[in-house]
């Protein structure tokens, strides 16, 4: 993606637009454009296919993972779009569901519903352009984690591999269920709540995995991250698909990329559970909250207070030119 968007990123140079604080010179979860020394927009966009056959409950979905991206900005939605493609033949009542899933995550948020745009396509896909605001002293990038620093994740991991195994129906029903519910769970108290503490860093773990976001927390940040494999949350139901085999294609590329900047200590090979935590992309997966150690404990118990279970999964070592990521293993293989 570096590689496809550095045409891009040359005609839109940072010096010719100083107010883009966030652009394509350095991605992020959102771009972010300075108003004032009080205001800035927060813009993001995302859209897929049905990962569920439930029509309200993928309009959830979809609405959650793109508002996301606004909130590991340190940001708040404001308003957001629409948009969309359905088949001809696709019932109006089940687009109204979607759209009516989408619309109730919205409405949840604070944020309203403006608009939007359809088209037609043989396949159905959803999602939203959601714009928000930020205080500019108050921008939260991948990048601002600190050695030292421990990193918690809010969301628990695999919802990859349970889509996955759910389309051959080989997930157990309130497993998959948990899932969805989790899917569909706004960022926002956690947000809020990591909104009074001094963080760092903040990103969403979406379709890299979990190694992926983190190299870019690392990268961006010029650190090294360790991530402790043996504190990964893990979704019901995923010991089981990982090891009938079940992953994804995303998982495989997340693998031979990421997996290349990887140091594994011990040097062993993964167990299916432990590729699946650390490549698996996720859908509407949870934040990445780098903080000190101590605000990061005081964080994770107000986190559990306002109902967000959050798990220490990384700390920041050292700085590191570049970046660097660790990962520190168990001596058994996590089965």
């Amino acid at each position: 993606m570096a590689q496809v968007l550095r045409p891009l990123s040359d005609r839109f140079p940072p010096a010719d637009f100083p107010q883009l604080a966030v652009g394509l010179d350095a991605p992020d979860d959102a771009a972010v454009y300075l108003l004032d020394e009080e205001r800035a927009i927060v813009q993001t966009l995302d859209f897929f296919a049905p990962v569920v056959d439930d029509a309200w409950s993928f309009g959830a979905i979809a609405a959650a993972n793109a508002l996301s991206d606004v909130y590991a900005m340190g940001g708040t939605p404001l308003f957001a779009l629409n948009i969309a493609a359905f088949p001809e033949d696709l019932p109006p009542e089940l687009i109204a569901e979607i759209l009516r899933g989408g619309a109730d995550k919205v409405r949840e948020s604070g944020a309203a519903i403006a608009g939007g745009h359809t088209i037609i396509d043989e396949e159905p896909k959803y999602g939203l352009a959601v714009t928000g605001e930020v205080h500019p002293q108050r921008i939260l990038r991948a990048g601002g984690a600190q050695p030292g620093d421990l990193i918690l994740l809010t969301k628990a991991l695999g919802t990859g591999v349970l889509i996955g195994a759910n389309a051959q129906g080989a997930v157990a029903a309130a497993d998959m269920q948990a899932a969805l519910d989790q899917m569909m769970q706004l960022q926002r108290p956690a947000a809020e709540t990591a909104a009074g503490f001094r963080v760092h860093a903040l990103a969403d773990v979406t379709g890299y995995g979990l190694a992926g976001h983190l190299w870019d927390m690392a990268e961006q940040g010029g650190v090294e991250i360790e991530i402790d494999l043996a504190a990964a949350p893990a979704l019901a139901g995923l010991r089981e698909a990982a090891a009938a085999g079940f992953g994804s294609g995303g998982q495989n590329r997340n693998r031979d990329y990421y997996g290349a900047k990887a140091r594994m200590s011990p040097p062993r090979g993964l167990s299916p559970l432990e590729d699946a935590l650390l490549y698996d992309p996720q859908t509407s997966g949870g934040l990445l909250i780098a903080a000190g150690p101590v605000d990061a404990r005081h964080l994770e118990h107000a986190l559990a207070e306002a109902g967000v279970e959050a798990a220490p999964v990384a700390k920041v070592v050292d700085h590191a030119e570049g970046g660097a990521l660790a990962v520190s293993l168990p001596e058994s293989p996590r089965a």
